[in-house]
């Protein structure tokens, strides 16, 4: 079976090795041939990877993408039969416009994928808010199209997408996040950093109320010490706030880790992860450092409701810089209540296991498509 993944990524043919490499490492194992149609990248390195995986990336910016991915997607169909496609939607969707012009000019069935709604459960700016409008018009519209809209969590998206009027059956939840326990994985590593932070250096991962809070918790730990793992285009506000505030001794930053048994280490220097954003779709990162037995204090988003039992495996804030202050201190400063959550975190990390999830994206995706088609044949 051959299919065509409609990605955002353009990372992989610039020779990265981030999510989408190591999701292909073990995704290309249930399929003959997959066709990537990326975005226009910063250089072009490889275009094969794993001997099945083709990447497939345009020259142009994304005004011309919907139509890079109907003549890309014209040509590989020329060349062999496809299944499907897989579109990763996002505002503004040219993914999912060039899905939709494939789709009708070929009849090739294809996913929409939303992995998070910009916005929700909170904005972290007005242009989320145009983004989480533009994202209910969009999930509404491309229902009638779609074979599904895949989501990500079992709580968050789907109850939203009911909201916003989208038809139950329309709604698939496949589990994206997953762990590699050879790399993440508990390891008795001295401590270095009191909290880490790994992401984008973006608005709506909610860096500045971590530094707010780090401000607040330096009174009463002068050497308090946080790592920002990332880059993005905050970075030259965040090292101004980080000079104002009289914090230059007690932030830390690695721009780029490039192996995850790296960023592994990272985590396991750490006592804390704290993931402050307004919305996601996991997040990865929280998952990735309680396998490494370092717990996390986030924001209810993505899956972080469905599995965080407060003050068990980990505890959520809303938010608020003061809040998170709290939390921190109560789990530095409490030995017996950091032991009990750091028991809690093999049990909340296990069901997902690397090749376990992607086996049962790749199996999600193929059974949906099975029924789609035996309701095709029945209508008949």
């Amino acid at each position: 079976m051959n299919i065509m993944m409609i990605s955002a990524d353009r990372s992989v043919v610039a020779g990265e090795k981030g999510p989408f490499y190591y999701m292909l490492e073990e995704f290309h194992h249930h399929f003959d041939r997959i066709d990537v149609i990326g975005l226009k990248p910063s250089k072009v390195v490889r275009k094969e990877i794993f001997g099945n995986v083709y990447l497939n990336h345009p020259q142009r910016g994304n005004l011309h993408q919907p139509f890079f991915i109907l003549k890309t997607g014209l040509g590989l169909l020329k060349a062999r039969p496809y299944a499907f496609a897989i579109s990763h939607d996002y505002n503004v969707f040219y993914n999912g416009l060039g899905a939709y012009l494939l789709h009708r000019k070929t009849g090739l069935p294809y996913f929409s994928e939303l992995h998070h709604v910009p916005g929700h459960p909170r904005a972290s700016g007005f242009r989320e808010v145009v983004d989480r409008f533009c994202t209910r018009f969009y999930a509404r519209w491309v229902q009638n199209h779609a074979l599904a809209i895949r989501v990500v969590n079992a709580r968050e998206l789907p109850a939203l997408l009911s909201r916003w009027g989208v038809r139950p059956e329309k709604i698939r939840v496949l589990y994206s996040l997953y762990m590699d326990f050879d790399a993440n994985r508990l390891k008795e590593t001295p401590k270095e950093y009191d909290l880490v932070f790994c992401g984008r250096l973006v608005p709506n991962k909610g860096i500045f109320i971590i530094l707010k809070a780090l401000e607040a918790l330096k009174r009463k730990r002068p050497d308090i010490r946080l790592l920002i793992v990332g880059r993005g285009p905050l970075r030259k506000k965040i090292d101004d706030f980080v000079c104002r505030a009289g914090l230059s001794q007690n932030v830390h930053h690695v721009e780029w880790v490039s192996l995850s048994e790296d960023l592994a280490d990272l985590y396991r220097r750490s006592r804390i992860l704290v993931c402050a954003s307004y919305n996601e779709g996991g997040p990865r990162v929280t998952f990735e450092a309680m396998a490494c037995g370092t717990p996390a204090i986030s924001t209810p988003v993505g899956l972080m409701p469905e599995l965080i039992r407060e003050g068990e495996n980990g505890m959520l804030f809303q938010w608020s810089p003061g809040e998170l202050a709290e939390k921190v201190e109560a789990l530095l400063s409490d030995t017996a209540l950091y032991s009990r959550v750091c028991r809690g975190l093999a049990e909340t990390v296990a069901p997902f296991e690397r090749r376990k999830v992607i086996a049962d994206l790749a199996e999600g995706f193929k059974k949906c498509l099975g029924e789609a088609r035996d309701n095709s044949h029945s209508g008949r």
